[in-house]
């Protein structure tokens, strides 16, 4: 039985504290050690199998053009506001010595000649899209090759060398590219540490006990070190994408320090008891922690259902950030129990600063941390009492709350965020607003189109002229044709940035309508491919596959719950309000980066479509994560009804209980999350700010009010079980907590059904 294997292990982890810690840093030292010597960079590949855009990426890797490597561009405007690159003086002279610099770096394949160009006159030049038509910008596009022989020296030295000329030459000089996207730094250093800071500073608010608020803090640390080392050696087989470090952070710190919480609240209930502490450590892990296996269990089946989209980044993805959570349930329940152990009698009593903050007016939020064992807070059960007595309003009301929120999702655009919704600090931002300046706004997102003639000679001439035609495309560079193979490509750069709606028309209209009427009906063929081109494509994919992800999810977690708690109609209920939750958290993303409702607060610069992955990244995590509150709340719930046999005061009792943790579990999470929110990469805001906003609402509208007035509303039929169905599940649910029930001398009820 889970419980009894459970309770061995917390036990044992708190009768030899030191030899499982010891275990735990040989364990990180180790993984750190592997990380080193065979982690790898993480990469992005925004493609899948069937997509155009992977068809369009396999015909260019066959020509060997050299498009499909890492480029990287240089945006340049003479710091004199008279001056011009048309005209003969310093500032082409210092255009042509910046060219001749940056095509000396290492691992430069080449780059374009804007002062070559310049020399054969001005209109070539302009033409060619190498300098803006009133010549005060230049781009030099420089071009390297795949990212498994480049590394973040190749990027530090193009910076560098962009700052010893910035002091040199009479010149503004900006960079950008996907050089810069793969190679710097990610988000999350700071962010993190903040998270941790909020999430230590609201464990000693609830707890009152700096050993208290330290001890999830550190498993936490422990589990996350471990979990981003495992990452980085994954990353060293297969391409990890850039999102999953700061993701794998994320929702590590958030879980991790939430199932500590789970097991030292109830650790401390059995020592207020008078249990040994190495006992209440055991009993603790058995009766909390099956929660958190299976909670954990939830999150990880969730997450790793991303596969069902067939998009490779988004299931190495997944996959990162499972090992994370997994970490973290194995720390819980081996680790946490070794510093309870290790802490004896500390953890029963407030330290100084706990008692001094008892004693005065702000200790009254201090002394409910130490009820009774098992004692409800007053507050708490009068709230869910009062809730109770008035389900149908609350009910109704809280409802039509959600719903209301949820509407903003019927606008819900997904898309590319570009360097365009970077602070004006970033040098990236800079050259985008350049290049729009100078070029148009398309040019910060060219597509590629990747045609094989197959013998037809006059289809790549019925290309160029059909694409140069169409509305959505400004300008089309010269196609280069690979000899050997006959396959050309043609830049295109359409009059939209890559972030508009109209871009992803114009994609859409090129392959359905340009591209087919140049080809006819020979064997020619040609597809549209690109970052933008990925990026849609990526997006209509998981669009098209979120249905059936949402549908496995929601009956895989019905499933489970109704194994763990024996009812029809409380899984039912939770998966119900769980996609209440999450279509909430939905529609005020739309709302904010969507329709810019108080993006300033989190640094946001302009708005910006939904990245395409997200959302059913989000689903699956939130997911994941609601059933873990779910799961901990009805386990309490179900115990005091096996106690009782009363749904009422099960409801009340069982609720209360458990909401001064789930809120303080909540605030933690709320603080990791948002933390993240505030980073500069509009992605890392959208995981944050869509997190945070989640568990907010299902910690505090859901749990505190909509689960106590529908349960309060369906009664006794809560608890219902055809018997039919109740005979084929398996015994042994993880909700009922045998072990506390016989640890105080009370036998549990049979079910009703």
């Amino acid at each position: 039985m889970l419980s009894k294997a459970l309770s061995r292990v917390g036990a044992s982890a708190a009768r030899h504290p030191w030899r499982v810690i010891a275990a735990w840093l040989i364990a990180a030292t180790l993984a750190v050690l592997a990380a080193i010597a065979f982690g790898g960079r993480t990469a992005d590949s925004m493609t899948a199998p069937g997509l155009d855009s992977q068809r369009a990426a396999e015909l260019i890797e066959r020509a060997g053009t050299g498009q499909q490597g890492m480029t990287a561009q240089v945006v340049v405007t003479p710091l004199d506001g008279g001056a011009t690159f048309l005209d003969h003086g310093s500032a082409r002279t210092a255009l042509a010595r910046l060219q001749d610099q940056v095509r000396g770096l290492p691992h430069v394949l080449g780059t374009t000649d804007p002062a070559g160009a310049l020399d054969t006159g001005g209109d070539t030049a302009v033409r060619d899209g190498l300098v803006s038509a009133d010549g005060r910008i230049a781009v030099v596009r420089v071009q390297y090759p795949d990212q498994s022989r480049l590394s973040a020296e190749d990027l530090h030295a193009l910076v560098d060398l962009g700052g010893r000329l910035r002091a040199e030459l009479p010149l503004r000089i900006e960079m950008g590219g996907n050089l810069f996207y793969v190679f710097s730094d990610p988000d999350g250093g700071a962010s993190e540490l903040i998270g941790i800071l909020a999430a230590a500073a609201i464990l000693f608010l609830a707890f009152g006990s700096l050993v208290a608020a330290a001890l999830p803090i550190g498993m936490a640390v422990f589990g996350l070190t471990v979990g981003v080392a495992t990452m980085t050696v994954l990353a060293g087989v297969t391409d990890v994408p850039t999102f999953a470090p700061v993701l794998g952070s994320m929702v590590g710190l958030g879980v991790g320090i939430d199932y500590a919480l789970f097991v030292l609240a109830r650790h401390r209930e059995y020592l207020a008891r008078g249990l040994d502490p190495r006992e209440a450590a055991g009993r603790a892990v058995a009766t909390a922690g099956r929660p958190v296996v299976f909670a954990g269990g939830t999150v990880v089946v969730s997450i790793l259902g991303l596969a069902v989209a067939n998009v490779p980044f988004m299931t190495v993805g997944g996959i990162a950030v499972s090992i994370v959570v997994l970490i973290m349930v194995v720390a819980s329940v081996t680790l946490l129990p070794a510093f309870l152990g290790a802490a004896d009698m500390r953890l029963a009593r407030a330290g100084r600063i706990g008692r001094a903050l008892q004693s005065r007016k702000l200790g009254r939020l201090a002394r409910r941390r130490v009820t009774a064992a098992g004692a409800a807070p007053a507050g708490w059960r009068r709230w869910i009492g009062h809730v109770s007595r008035h389900p149908v309003p609350y009910a109704v009301g809280a409802a039509g709350l959600l719903l209301t929120a949820t509407l903003p999702v019927l606008g819900l655009r997904v898309g590319l965020p570009d360097d365009g919704s970077l602070p004006p600090s970033r040098t990236e931002r800079r050259a985008y607003d350049l290049v729009a300046e100078g070029f148009g706004p398309g040019t910060n997102g060219p597509l590629v189109i990747a045609a094989d003639p197959a013998g037809d000679p006059g289809v790549l001439d019925r290309l160029v002229t059909t694409v140069a035609a169409d509305p959505g495309i400004a300008s089309v560079a010269p196609a280069q044709v690979d000899r050997a193979t006959g396959i050309a490509t043609l830049v295109l750069f359409p009059t939209t940035s890559p972030q508009e709606k109209a871009t992803a028309d114009t994609i859409a209209r090129l392959r359905t309508d340009v591209l087919p009427t140049a080809i006819g009906h020979g064997p020619a063929r040609a597809h549209v491919g690109g970052a933008a081109a990925s990026l849609s494509d990526v997006g209509q994919r998981t669009s098209q596959r979120l249905p059936v992800f949402v549908a496995a999810v929601l009956a895989m977690s019905f499933l489970l719950l109704m194994l763990v708690f024996r009812s029809v109609l409380v899984p039912l209920k939770a998966v119900l309000l769980n996609l209440l939750s999450i279509g909430a958290a939905y529609g005020i993303m739309v709302a904010v980066f969507q329709w810019g409702w108080g993006g300033a607060l989190i640094g946001l610069e302009a708005t910006v479509p939904i990245v395409s992955f997200i959302p059913m990244f989000l689903f699956a995590i939130l997911f994941g994560l609601s059933m873990d509150y779910e799961v901990f709340l009805l386990s309490r719930v179900r115990e005091e009804y096996l106690r009782t046999g009363d749904n009422g005061t099960a409801i009340v009792q069982g609720v209360s209980r458990t909401a001064r943790i789930i809120t303080s579990a909540a605030l933690i999470m709320v603080a990791v999350f948002l933390s993240f929110a505030v980073a500069e990469d509009p992605s890392t805001k959208m995981f944050g700010l869509g997190l945070a906003t989640a568990i907010f609402i299902d910690a505090t509208v859901v749990r505190m009010v909509l689960v106590p007035a529908t349960m309060t509303l369906l009664g006794r039929t809560n608890w219902w079980l055809p018997r039919w169905l109740d005979r084929m599940l398996p015994r042994g649910p993880v909700g009922t907590d045998d072990t506390d029930a016989e640890s105080t001398g009370e036998a549990p009820r049979p079910t009703a059904s």
